[in-house]
Formats: structure tokens, C-alpha cells, sequence
């Protein structure tokens, strides 16, 4: 873990994307080096603040490979989703399903989840009808925090502030061109303040993942 007094931008420059790093107490960061650190999604912790080591291991990482499902009411939908994130760069693991024979959301929303839990994706998305219950099915798995978003701004948020690692999309509530702005706010937006972290470390901690929550498991 790399510490500093004065983070300037030569030095933010110098950091590996996504590394976490600490400041003095009474570091400083230069004014030229927070659009750096943002860009480079760089998290510094000022010393005394959390645990860093806590901090860095429920940090949000960025986003190369998504787990993406939907039950049958949003195989259309899906196929849509996975031509976005796949133009965009990013590789899309479709989890079905891929006709519209009935599925049972649960089912699809666990296959997503566990991809995410063990590392085969970043993240996830996972679409039904109107989104809610697949989000509720994926928050039963440790480590999976899933939110039904229909808005640019709170895709944003739900990564930004929260760390959503599955977004769930209602297929009779967006179409096409909102879900694309859906995950384009979600899949732009990182975690780069300690304090959101910190409320993170906390959100893990209820479910035995944190390091000094009682009941700890790992994923």
C-alpha cells in the first residue's frame, strides 16, 4: 500500500488504474491531481479513516466482463443489451434464456449472480418484466448488491454510492434506447469516495463478509 504526503498530478499519473493509496492525515492533494485520480479511478484513503485493507478488498473494480439474463418476457430485450455492451467494448456472457418457453426469474437471476460471486463476470444484468423480483432473488447470494434501476441518474448513483454489481432491467418499463442509457450511466460511474466505501465495508459487514463482522464467510 503506497503512502503519501502531497499527491500531486505527476505523482496521480504515476499510480495504477484502479490502486488504492493512502494519505497522510494532513496530506494534501493537489487541485490538478483530483481529475486525474478520478479519471485513473484511483481511491484515496486519508490514514486513520477505515481500515485501507478492508477498503480495497470490497472496492468496486472496473467493469470488463458482464453475466447477462432475462427470463422469457425479456429474451428480445437481452439480445439488445448484449449488442450495447458488446459495442462498447466489453465482453457479454449471455446466460439465457433464448426462447420465450416460461422460465422462472429466480432461476435466471441466481445463474447471473453466481457467474458474478465467482469471478467468471465483473458484474451483472439480469432483466424480467418489470425488474423487481430478479433484484430481490440476486440479493439473497452474499456478495451480490442488485438494484432494479430505470433511470440514468440512479444507475449512476446505484455504482457510484452503493457498488450495484448486478443491475436488474424491467422489460415493460424500458426499452432499448433507456436501457442503453441505463447501463451506459452505470457502466460510466465509478467509487472513488472513501466515504462511500466506507458505508460499503458497512453494507458487507451485515451479511458476515467484512473482515471484523460477526458471522464472517467468504463469497
Amino acid at each position: 500500500m503506497k503512502r503519501f504526503k502531497i499527491i500531486t498530478e505527476t505523482v496521480a499519473l504515476a499510480l495504477e488504474r484502479g490502486a488504492t493509496v493512502e494519505l497522510a492525515s494532513e496530506g494534501q492533494i493537489t487541485p490538478l491531481a483530483y481529475d486525474t485520480l478520478r479519471e485513473r479511478r484511483v481511491l484515496v484513503v486519508r490514514q486513520g479513516e477505515i481500515d485501507v485493507e478492508e477498503m480495497d478488498r470490497v472496492r468496486v473494480g472496473e467493469i470488463r466482463v458482464v453475466a447477462v439474463g432475462a427470463d422469457h418476457t425479456g429474451v428480445d430485450l437481452k439480445q439488445s443489451v448484449l449488442g450495447h455492451l458488446r459495442a462498447r467494448g466489453l465482453t457479454a456472457r449471455d446466460l439465457g434464456t433464448h426462447t420465450s418457453t416460461r422460465i422462472d426469474y429466480p432461476d435466471v437471476a441466481a445463474t447471473v449472480a453466481w457467474a458474478v460471486v465467482h469471478g467468471e463476470a465483473d458484474a451483472g444484468v439480469v432483466i424480467d418484466g418489470a425488474g423487481l423480483g430478479s433484484a430481490i432473488a440476486a440479493n439473497k447470494i452474499r456478495g451480490i448488491r442488485a438494484a432494479m434501476v430505470s433511470d440514468p441518474i440512479v444507475a449512476r448513483h446505484a455504482r457510484e454510492h452503493v457498488g450495484v454489481n448486478v443491475l436488474t432491467l424491467g422489460s415493460t418499463l424500458v426499452d432499448t434506447d433507456l436501457a442503453a442509457k441505463v447501463l451506459d450511466a452505470w457502466l460510466s460511474a465509478t467509487m472513488h469516495e472513501p466515504r462511500y466505501v466506507r458505508r460499503l465495508v458497512k453494507i458487507q459487514r451485515l451479511e458476515g463478509l467484512g473482515s471484523s463482522g460477526s458471522g464472517r464467510a467468504g463469497r
